[in-house]
């Protein structure tokens, strides 16, 4: 299955999950359009004050069913590409891993996030750019993404700490 080739996906239940309900089948950015599209539930998750407590179970449910899912779908298709563009779960897994390093919800907070989390997630800084291109399985098509989380979060702390 050709990177960009979204018409040949079949929108099964897993499909659906990887493409966060077809928002990966966006025509343009579709990886800034899945981090768009999780801000709906960050925003909930601040504005009911959320504990982590409570966020990270689905996390890595999500984390650990996308990897299965996508461990699956490459092993039984010959022409099956790595990390095609319409797969965006691993941008909402970032997105929502990086909103674990908010402790205090805020519209600014949900914009740096964002920023952050998009800039690390295309420039893919070391080591994001090293799985990125090396780990050729569900996760390496997820750990990416957490590790731009992780530093779009501690950058995020950082500033905080600056201001």
């Amino acid at each position: 299955m050709a990177k960009n080739n979204k018409d040949a996906v079949r929108m099964t239940p897993s499909n659906l999950l990887l493409s966060f309900g077809g928002i990966g089948f966006f025509p343009f950015a579709p990886g800034t359009a899945g981090s768009l599209a999780t801000i709906p539930l960050l925003y909930l998750l601040g504005i009911t004050n959320t504990p982590n407590i409570f966020i990270i179970p689905p996390l890595i449910t999500t984390l650990a069913v996308s990897i299965y899912i996508i461990n699956r779908q490459e092993s039984n298709s010959e022409n099956y590409q790595h990390d095609p563009s319409w797969i965006v779960i691993d941008e909402v897994v970032g997105m929502v891993t990086a909103w674990l390093f908010v402790e205090e919800y805020s519209w600014q907070a949900l914009l740096a996030i964002f920023i952050l989390f998009r800039f690390f997630d295309i420039t893919k800084v070391w080591p994001a750019n090293y799985f990125d291109r090396k780990m050729k399985s569900g996760v390496g098509v997820m750990i990416d993404d957490i590790v731009s989380a992780i530093y779009a979060g501690l950058l995020y702390r950082i500033c905080l700490l600056a201001l």
